[in-house]
């Protein structure tokens, strides 16, 4: 049984939830990413809330500016500081005061960009991270500087980044927003049903402009054709190492078939992330999640272990 809460933050921004399992047990949390919301999840919330899955309390938060979540309109306010800002306060609210821990934070996409700074940042806030398709911004920016694959398949960022991109998003209900959950084809996937694409519809109706700020407010993007422009973009952008070793126990699944995330951002990913266990899928695209929910509960429940 999946309920939903309206979580309060003690910094005035309120969070949209979707919860499973009893609160007071061991907690999972899920962060979705772009151009999804909290319900992506549902699935994974069940399981792990049944006994025989651990009987975590699981809750996954739609991202300030998706759904009903608060949405500030200013870009800045999409700044990572401040999404760290939204999950650590969570994490505060909804562990038990006795830990203010999480068992595990569970991220994919940009929820995974979150998932890695925070985990690098605060790690006192998890027992473990597992990461979804989700960039390390070390490889990340490495790849966005060096590889023209990489840039080629990212300049869709510079699309989302567009003054008008929340109105051209919306148009003809939302085709290009369909076109990224299925890879470009016109053939919807078997997981894109009607009822799940009238979840969709329902987030998406709530505001575009949070998740395009997420963009905006971040240079981790490919240059942009034509002259040049006062925005540099990861050309401009230096990280010092020690700001992203994760050093917590972290299992990455990577579909090998992501069009805008290639397997070259895995490579080097263990001088970021000493104690990580890499499962590798083939035959799966970014939207791994949702063709094969299975899997990605098995290789978490391996992950996690027994529950105390």
């Amino acid at each position: 049984m999946i309920a939903t809460r309206l979580i309060p933050l003690p910094h005035g921004i309120t969070l949209s939830c979707r919860m499973a399992g009893e609160a007071g047990r061991p907690v999972l949390m899920f962060l979705h990413g772009f151009p999804e919301g909290a319900f992506v999840w549902d699935a994974l919330l069940a399981h792990f809330a049944k006994p025989e899955n651990g009987a975590y309390f699981c809750i996954a938060p739609n991202l300030r500016g998706f759904e009903k979540s608060s949405a500030p309109p200013e870009v800045d306010a999409y700044r990572p500081k401040h999404l760290m800002q939204d999950i650590a306060a969570l994490v505060a609210e909804v562990c038990p005061s006795d830990k203010r821990q999480l068992e595990c934070l569970v991220a994919h996409d940009w929820g995974g960009a979150i998932a890695w700074n925070l985990a690098a940042a605060m790690p006192q806030l998890m027992k473990k991270l597992a990461i979804i398709n989700s960039p390390h911004p070390g490889t990340f920016l490495r790849e966005l500087q060096h590889s023209p694959a990489q840039q080629a398949a990212s300049a869709y960022m510079n699309f989302l980044i567009r003054p008008d991109a929340e109105a051209l998003l919306a148009r003809d209900d939302f085709r290009r927003l369909w076109q990224f959950l299925t890879n470009g084809s016109d053939h919807p996937p078997a997981w894109l049903t009607d009822s799940v694409k009238d979840q969709y519809r329902e987030v998406w109706r709530a505001g575009l402009t949070g998740g395009c700020n997420l963009y905006r407010a971040s240079p981790l993007r490919p240059p942009r054709p034509g002259p040049p422009h006062n925005d540099p973009a990861a050309a401009a952008v230096t990280l010092a190492r020690e700001r992203l070793m994760v050093l917590l126990p972290t299992l990455v699944i990577w579909a090998l078939d992501d069009i805008a995330l290639p397997p070259a951002l895995i490579d080097g990913l263990a001088d970021y992330v000493p104690a990580m266990q890499l499962q590798p899928v083939p035959g799966a695209s970014h939207w791994i999640v949702h063709e094969q929910p299975e899997r990605v509960a098995a290789y978490l429940q391996d992950f996690l272990g027994p529950v105390r």
